[in-house]
């Protein structure tokens, strides 16, 4: 028994005949007649008989027709299930932002996809580079953007821009002249994302300029978000580093001062996604839509 057999069965109980079920399936008389001589030969049973001009179901026949309608039925719903899901007119795209992605203008990378796919589901987490790599390596992600260097064991990772890591600071003086990891190790230092402290990737990075130079770094003050770092910093509590993206939003504190590194220090933003693992038709696409938005910035 095959759904093609079931669906002309259906169609001839509603056409009365085999040429007009041909014609609805668009196929030749002697070829439904096969199909239903074929599921009837497999049973030993008669499906049709004749009635006046009009073919009428059997008790076999009978029988048969609910239970060939929740096939097709189920046949057809599946069919649909999976042509949404490859023609984003559903399913799900998961994905993973940076926690600073407001910065970026990546909020708008939502409001984007969802007003152009209204019937994809969006599952879209915001967390630290650590966490999003994490979440993709296990499979909790299909994708995401992070901050290098992240541990890149099992994922294809997609550098997509650079932006400068800045010093910030109230005092004009600690400005003045680009910042060295020397003077950094010396200053009162707020930082911020303490949850995951050094496994950080901008911190990652600092922490491996100051064992090069034989300093240490630490912080006075471990904030989570960088608008609190700032806060702080904008009431001459310490100083903190940021990337340029966040120096440059409106929101920046005005009495905050930034100045590059004198060795030029970057976040450098990448697409990853789990290695020779094929992504769903709407995480590929919010992936393509996030690539274009960092590029064109």
């Amino acid at each position: 028994m095959t759904l093609t057999q079931l669906r002309a069965f259906l169609v001839i109980t509603t056409a009365g005949s085999f040429s007009a079920a041909a014609v609805q399936l668009g196929m030749a008389q002697p070829s439904v007649s096969e199909l239903v001589r074929r599921l009837e030969e497999s049973y030993g049973v008669r499906l049709f008989t004749r009635g006046g001009r009009r073919l009428v179901l059997t008790s076999a026949g009978e029988a048969l027709l609910p239970h060939a309608r929740r096939a097709v039925e189920a046949a057809d719903d599946a069919d649909r299930t999976l042509r949404d899901l490859t023609s984003l007119q559903g399913g799900v795209a998961t994905f993973g932002l940076l926690r600073n992605a407001n910065y970026y203008f990546l909020s708008r990378l939502l409001e984007r996809f969802h007003s152009r796919y209204p019937d994809v589901r969006l599952r879209v987490i915001g967390l630290n580079s650590v966490e999003v790599a994490d979440a993709v390596t296990a499979g909790d992600l299909e994708a995401g953007l992070v901050v290098l260097p992240i541990d890149a064991d099992g994922l294809e990772v997609t550098p997509l821009r650079r932006d400068d890591v800045l010093y910030a600071s109230a005092d004009p003086a600690r400005t003045a002249r680009p910042a060295t990891i020397e003077g950094l190790a010396a200053a009162d230092l707020i930082l911020y994302d303490a949850h995951y402290g050094w496994r950080d990737p901008t911190r990652r990075q600092l922490a491996e300029r100051a064992q090069f130079a034989g300093v240490t770094l630490s912080a006075r003050i471990e904030v989570e978000h960088v608008d609190s770092a700032l806060d702080l910093v904008a009431r001459g509590a310490g100083d903190t580093i940021v990337s340029r993206a966040v120096a440059e939003a409106p929101t920046f504190p005005a009495g905050v001062h930034t100045v590059p590194f004198a060795e030029p220090l970057y976040d450098t933003i990448a697409l990853v996604r789990r290695r020779d693992v094929p992504l769903s038709p709407a995480t590929r696409e919010i992936a393509r839509l996030a690539r274009r938005m960092l590029l064109e910035r």
